[in-house]
């Protein structure tokens, strides 16, 4: 690792911090944003850009699930079950990471990002217009949590095979791509089981956490990571895991959801056309 590349890339710390401050405080995947900037700003190969982001997310969910767990607000029950299919799909996902053409998975990234943001719009215009019936499990009652400051949170606890599926499918575009865990399983916790948002947000992170150590090792393990890049980006999420989850729930929901889309979606047609015009 020559010493003038490093510090040629000083500027990645600053962008890290902000990006997993976002992304703690929204439940999404860090990765999601890490993959596009080390991919056009930083200008690394698609297969390393998704590894060198799944490495940098594992970091900063590791502090933000620590201080959710610290918070009491983590819904362990649901972690468990999350994580019988999560832990798998997202080796397998990495390992076809490596074995697809790099201009092929620039399209999917793209394409993913793009959908997404018109996922996200969606919901954010609809939820006021079209009510969601609960997915509740009759026979596993009520599930409580209490914060360690003092609030409580109760909750019919929902139907697991309909979230283990979605996990499944999440994961194994996490570990493709470095996204879609964290957004199908936040998504279905609060809008299909009804989970109030700190508790699916903490809850999505720590899942989030297990499942891309996994993701990250087969990646380090299948192909060299760019460490120049990640030297910086680590010590960025690690102050931004101490911001993001203080501010979760600060920001109103739908005028959250509407910035991450516009992001979403302008992230994504920039990157089809940059591998268009390569």
């Amino acid at each position: 690792m020559d010493t003038s590349q490093v510090l040629g890339v000083w500027w990645v710390f600053p962008v890290s911090m902000g990006i997993a401050t976002i992304a703690l405080a929204s439940g999404i995947s860090g990765a999601l944003f890490f993959s596009p900037f080390f991919l056009l700003a930083v200008g690394l190969e698609p297969a390393q850009a998704i590894g060198a982001g799944l490495i940098t997310e594992l970091f900063g969910t590791s502090f933000g699930a620590f201080n959710y767990a610290r918070q009491r607000v983590v819904d362990y029950k649901t972690v468990r079950f999350l994580l019988v299919a999560a832990v798998p799909a997202a080796v397998g996902g990495s390992f076809v990471a490596h074995r697809v053409e790099p201009s092929i998975l620039q399209i999917v990234l793209g394409t993913a990002l793009f959908v997404l943001a018109v996922v996200v719009l969606y919901h954010s215009t609809q939820k006021g217009n079209l009510p969601v019936a609960p997915a509740w499990d009759q026979s596993s009652g009520m599930t409580v949590i209490r914060a360690r400051d003092g609030n409580t949170y109760s909750y019919r606890t929902c139907k697991r095979p309909i979230g283990i599926t979605l996990a499944g499918i999440g994961a194994f575009l996490t570990g493709l791509m470095s996204a879609g865990l964290p957004e199908t399983t936040t998504t279905q916790l609060m809008l299909r089981c009804h989970i109030p948002p700190r508790v699916a947000v903490a809850t999505t992170i720590f899942v989030l956490t297990i499942t891309v150590f996994f993701a990250a090792g087969v990646h380090a393990l299948v192909a060299e990571p760019a460490w120049y890049v990640v030297v910086w980006s680590v010590p960025g999420v690690i102050v931004g895991a101490q911001i993001g989850p203080r501010l979760a729930g600060k920001v109103p929901e739908h005028i959250a959801e509407r910035i991450l889309a516009t992001l979403f979606l302008a992230i994504g047609v920039l990157v089809i056309v940059m591998q268009a015009l390569d």
